[in-house]
């Protein structure tokens, strides 16, 4: 079964929706215009209830079945990037430093073309509740959802979300059971030792030799500290030191981004970092302080839930579409944290040819929109049908 005639008959409403979110971008969880322009779609709609204010600015829509029975979450992040946009689309953000470089807005369209859909048909069983989530990119929004308490609070019983894939083949699925994305740490760290003349480093206590030794060293955790066929990566990002070249500086920095699937693996990084970073410092006469930001951690599909969704999107876009076991990627989802709460499954959604995701010449594909549309809805039919 392909796109559904429904909703591919308001398409064009949709791309409308899409072009004037991507136009107006917000950050984090200052979404307030976007949740009231989507609040404002629900409204037409017709929806059974609006709950406004979680998480600051997120938005959860209820609609009714025709029968009684459990309630099915379907979410979708609202945030943008803090990126100059370089598209020249005729939409494209009117808000400088800031554009929708990850598909959110294409994320809220899919969403709100299903609740259109589901509103008018009503042709499943129990509830399904749409959740607007701002603070995917930063703030963890979808953990400050879960800790206000959305899924005890509306009955969830299990929850899904979809990312859209540029480079992905356009309507074509991927998933996989168990971890699908990465857990992601942050460490930040500051050497000082004592700054000086660099005609006289040895009256100086150098920060620099210090902070590369630790990189170096940081670099051989993956390859002789974790076993082979645990995939982890460690990535150091920035390293800060030094204002002139005769001087050598008191202070140097510099920040790693650390990412793994099994809590294990992720305890053992977190750990053999700080044993890296303190015995260096002890090891070259500095301090080191750590600073290590226990990020978002990995997206664990339920494997039934996995199962259903594919099946679900062989429906939709038919098995040649559907790849069931893709591999896993490095990236990062807070989307982990709805998954930790309740069994579920996040898919991806190929959008086609196109600059990649966080690119300041990204654009979300309006071709996918109904696509995505039709797979939510049919999600939600399918898991909760009527008797």
């Amino acid at each position: 079964m392909p796109v559904l005639n429904r909703i591919a008959a308001y398409a064009e409403d949709m791309k409308t929706w899409r072009r004037h979110l991507h136009a107006h971008p917000e950050l984090e969880f200052d979404c307030h215009q976007t949740a009231a322009f989507i609040v404002e779609r629900l409204r037409e709609f017709g929806v059974d209830e609006i709950h406004e204010g979680i998480a600051r600015t997120g938005v959860v829509a209820i609609i009714n079945g025709r029968a009684p029975g459990p309630t099915i979450g379907i979410r979708a992040d609202m945030d943008a990037l803090p990126i100059d946009e370089l598209t020249g689309a005729p939409y494209a953000s009117t808000v400088p430093g800031r554009m929708h470089a990850c598909g959110h807005d294409g994320h809220v369209t899919m969403a709100l073309g299903a609740a259109r859909y589901l509103a008018e048909t009503r042709n499943f069983a129990g509830r399904v509740a749409f959740l607007f989530q701002p603070a995917e990119e930063e703030g963890g929004g979808g953990n400050v959802m879960v800790q206000e308490g959305v899924m005890d609070r509306f009955d969830i019983a299990q929850v899904y979300g979809i990312h859209n894939a540029p480079n992905i083949p356009l309507g074509h699925f991927q998933t996989t059971p168990g971890p699908l994305m990465a857990s992601v740490d942050t460490a930040w760290v500051t050497v000082t030792g004592k700054g000086g003349h660099g005609a006289t480093p040895h009256d100086c206590v150098d920060p620099v030799v210090a902070v590369v030794g630790m990189v170096g060293a940081i670099q051989t955790i993956i390859p002789r500290n974790v076993y082979a066929m645990d995939e982890a990566v460690i990535s150091v990002t920035q390293i800060h030191a030094g204002t002139a070249s005769n001087i050598i500086p008191e202070v140097a920095t510099f920040c790693a981004t650390i990412r793994s699937f099994r809590p294990e693996v992720r305890d053992l990084l977190r750990r053999r970092v700080h044993e890296i970073v303190e015995g260096h410092a002890a090891a070259y006469g500095v301090t080191a302080d750590i600073n290590y930001d226990w990020g978002y951690p990995a997206t664990v599909n339920h494997p039934a839930n996995a199962d259903f969704a594919a099946d679900v999107a062989v429906e939709v876009a038919g098995e040649a579409a559907v790849d069931a076991r893709a591999g896993r990627e490095m990236g990062s989802e807070d989307f982990s944290y709805m998954l930790e709460a309740r069994p579920g499954a996040y898919l991806f959604l190929g959008t086609g040819p196109g600059a990649g995701l966080h690119h300041p010449a990204f654009d979300f594909n309006d071709e996918a929109a109904p696509i995505g549309a039709s797979f939510f809805a049919r999600l939600v039919e399918r898991a909760q049908p009527l008797p």
